[in-house]
């Protein structure tokens, strides 16, 4: 699973895309191979325009900017470390969700 994305990201790296575009690349892909793709998409994609819709709060953590959509609206719009640092995040809250699920046996 995941190849299709792996073989995009291929061409994007080949064409040598200014904005790239990915839209649930690492869903069908492992975390070893979602970290690797993360930073061969930071490394390679450096001086472009990275859209990443996500559901993986680690492929997003460090993104430049994170929005929030909730039941189809816009919630929040920032760093992602200052929305760490608001009580009322919507993003802060997935993420403390995340790190609680992740470290349970």
């Amino acid at each position: 699973m995941g190849q299709r994305q792996l073989f995009c990201l291929g061409r994007a790296l080949l064409r040598r895309s200014k904005i790239l575009v990915l839209d649930e690349a690492s869903a069908s892909i492992d975390n070893a191979t979602d970290m690797v793709l993360q930073k061969t998409i930071r490394t390679e994609f450096a001086d472009c325009m990275v859209i990443t819709v996500a559901h993986r709060i680690p492929t997003v953590m460090d993104c430049m900017k994170v929005l929030a959509i909730s039941d189809g609206k816009l919630v929040e719009y920032d760093e992602p470390m200052k929305l760490m640092k608001r009580e009322d995040s919507l993003f802060a809250r997935l993420v403390q969700e995340y790190w609680s699920y992740s470290q349970s046996p």
